[in-house]
């Protein structure tokens, strides 16, 4: 049961923030809390190997699957991503209510072997469907990693340690280039045709390799002590299993029904979203990519009216103030920028410059994961800082990587060699990865401390649903039509206006939103 201490607690380990004034306790940052996010770092260096291998291996596999650019782009990002995202939403209000040390332990077994099978796949649809289970496995990551972090460090350095763990992704985003370009190239030269194990290609036994170690790490996360929360629920697989039939078809139409006029509302949603979609695959001939992203955005919109019945605090802090909405969408489209570039880099340079996999990988990978990973730290530091002097001080930060990444992207694409094309990649990653921390750290200062893990699933939700799902489709969409990968990328160019102007936006609330947060939460039934 919460206590008034409890409640004091958490209330004052918040900062409280005018405009050029910070007064906050609890600054103190213990060595234990120092040992969790660096093993969260690992984690999530492991949980982007994982996902982002695919890049330097997307020309074998397009080749050996006979696929086309929207076709590995749906396989990268939209079959990943919706149910990423989706199951992000019960995992990460399961991680608000029960230990989410073992949580994050199950997922990382979970996409671990996903992984495994994602190499043992022959077609296009055993692919796709080994890549929807690593994308359910890893939802349950970063919900449950930010509320640990979230709880372990004060306000006025949570965007650094969100920066810091955030970090890990840059540091696999990476690492899974040369790891992946080497393991394929070595195991393809070591076996002629026709000759490898099983009829294994490099590709294949190259997601074997990266997805054993996370069943070890999983044994050792397994052990991390839960950091003191505001309260817990004694009823939490209870609501996992509410949450989970919210956001899963055909399950979504009866947790629907208990809500007043939810069933029609829902069927209603049901044929708008499915005409709209249905209407998209009619013109581009992609069905796997819209029927997948019809499911998702259903079952979203499905999760949020039922939110709104089930837990109307969460549902007003969030989905109920226009400003989080706006930033849900100003991130996705710096998201935009940051996964498809992180996808098409590699197999750019290999088809416009004529670069082995393998050079490409050690040329673009362990550069792009320096400076992608001092971006973010740095990112989240100066978040921190402009914090402190102005309330829009995060927004700010997530408009200057906006504003820097699109003229960088543009010189990086019309290099002349793959010289000045590598020379180039590291800026672009710094620049592109400022505002993921900064990110973290909005939602977190927009909720109340019990609501950091839906915080979390609403930040994956943004970068999923918009950033994943729909860049690397949409460039390598534009690539095929086109035949130009350039042309694809260049197209999405336009999501940084996009953020700029939206984020702007966010920013003139900011202040507002948060100073009001616990008096609108106690309006609509908060204790």
């Amino acid at each position: 049961m919460t206590t008034k201490i409890d409640q004091r607690s958490a209330m004052s380990s918040e900062s409280t923030i005018h405009r050029g004034t910070r007064v906050t306790v609890h600054e103190r940052v213990t060595r234990y809390a120092c040992y969790v996010l660096f093993l969260l770092v690992l984690l999530y260096t492991v949980n982007f190997i994982d996902r982002q291998i695919m890049s330097i291996l997307a020309e074998d596999i397009k080749t050996d699957l006979k696929l086309d650019d929207s076709q590995l782009g749906f396989l990268y990002g939209t079959a990943f991503a919706i149910f990423y995202a989706l199951f992000g939403i019960p995992l990460g209000r399961l991680a608000d209510t029960w230990h989410r040390g073992r949580l994050i332990a199950i997922g990382l077994a979970t996409w671990s072997c996903m992984t495994v099978l994602s190499g043992l796949s022959t077609t296009y649809a055993q692919l796709a469907a080994a890549r929807v289970g690593v994308g359910v496995g890893e939802a349950s990551a970063s919900p449950a990693a930010f509320s640990m972090l979230g709880g372990y460090f004060p306000a006025s350095r949570r965007a650094l340690a969100a920066a810091i763990y955030s970090s890990g992704l840059y540091l696999g985003m990476g690492l899974s280039l040369p790891i992946g370009g080497h393991v394929s190239k070595a195991w393809n030269e070591a076996y002629s045709k026709g000759t490898a194990p099983y009829g294994f290609h490099g590709w294949q036994v190259a997601f074997m390799a990266v997805g054993l170690p996370g069943l070890l790490l999983a044994i050792w996360i397994w052990t991390l002590k839960d950091p003191p929360r505001l309260s817990g629920a004694p009823n939490a697989w209870h609501q996992f299993a509410m949450d989970l039939a919210s956001v899963l078809p055909p399950f979504t139409l009866w947790s629907s029904s208990l809500y007043p006029g939810g069933l029609r509302v829902n069927i209603l949603t049901l044929l708008t979203v499915g005409g709209i979609c249905g209407g998209l695959a009619f013109m581009t001939g992609d069905k796997a990519q819209w029927i997948a992203y019809g499911v998702g955005l259903y079952s979203l919109l499905t999760w949020m009216r039922n939110l709104r019945f089930a837990d109307p605090p969460t549902h007003q802090l969030i989905w109920g103030t226009r400003g989080v909405c706006l930033a849900v969408v100003g991130f996705g489209c710096l998201a935009i920028v940051t996964y498809a570039f992180g996808f098409w880099a590699a197999p750019f340079a290999i088809r416009t410059y004529g670069v082995p996999a393998a050079s490409v990988g050690s040329s673009l990978g362990i550069p792009g994961a320096i400076a992608a990973a001092i971006g973010v730290i740095v990112g989240g530091r100066l978040s921190d800082f402009w914090k402190q002097r102005d309330p829009r001080g995060r927004i700010f930060v997530g408009m200057l990587s906006a504003a820097l990444s699109a003229p960088a992207m543009l010189a990086m694409f019309l290099a002349s060699d793959f010289r000045h094309y590598a020379a180039l990649s590291p800026i672009v990653y710094f620049c592109a990865n400022l505002w993921a921390g900064s990110a973290v750290a909005t939602y977190q200062d927009f909720v109340l401390p019990r609501m950091y893990g839906t915080a979390g699933a609403t930040y994956l939700i943004g970068s999923t649903m918009i950033g994943l799902a729909l860049g690397p489709y949409a460039s390598g969409k534009v690539a095929a039509v086109t035949s130009s990968l350039q042309l694809g990328v260049f197209s999405l160019l336009v999501a940084p206006v996009v953020a700029i102007l939206v984020l702007w936006q966010v920013g003139r609330v900011a202040g507002e939103i948060e100073r009001t947060k616990w008096a609108r939460a106690q309006a609509v039934g908060e204790p």
